[in-house]
């Protein structure tokens, strides 16, 4: 079964296009304006193991680091469809001084309780939680070295949506019926 969404994006500040294969292998041709913000997504696809292929330039880095979470999280929600999936996933990574919990559910109530200790990065977690509908937390159990906080923290994401991404054969869900959003 297929799980690619494309989506462009362009407005006054940005102007995006990606595609999205949930089943991918983890590949990331990646082309931003920003360095981090393009190392970050590739580690991302290769986590998560999603084929990214992704163009975005902006002006602004608040705007562009917007603006691509929420399109990724846009793509997330629609690559998913409608397919049952194991729907939460969890992982706690290690990256030299850095320890950070991810736990998220794709339940489609969008909730973020994000420690970060970048507000930009902060900003990301959030946008692709809202966009795509997922209950999100991120804990930093440990870390002084900000880049090795967020870097555990985009590994351990792309390893909670690994998990939690897995087809199933039925919904996992406590109510009787899928139409009235599950739990």
């Amino acid at each position: 079964m297929a799980r690619i969404s494309e989506i462009t994006r362009k407005t006054r500040e940005t102007d995006i296009s990606l595609s999205l294969d949930l089943n991918g292998s983890g590949r990331a041709d990646v082309m931003v304006d920003d360095y981090f913000l393009g190392h970050m997504l590739e580690t991302l696809a290769r986590y998560a193991s999603f084929d990214i292929d992704l163009r975005a330039s902006g002006e602004d880095i608040h705007h562009l680091v917007e603006d691509v979470s929420i399109v990724i999280g846009i793509a997330l929600r629609q690559a998913m469809g409608e397919t049952p999936v194991e729907r939460t996933g969890f992982r706690t990574l290690p990256m030299d001084d850095a320890l950070v919990t991810v736990a998220l559910d794709l339940i489609d109530r969008p909730f973020a309780e994000v420690d970060c200790p970048d507000a930009l990065w902060h900003h990301f977690l959030r946008s692709l939680a809202m966009s795509s509908g997922m209950t999100l937390h991120v804990m930093v159990l440990r870390g002084f070295d900000d880049h090795h906080i967020i870097e555990a923290t985009i590994k351990a994401l792309g390893l909670a949506l690994r998990q939690a991404l897995i087809p199933r054969g039925t919904l996992l869900s406590t109510k009787d019926s899928p139409d009235i959003g599950g739990a």
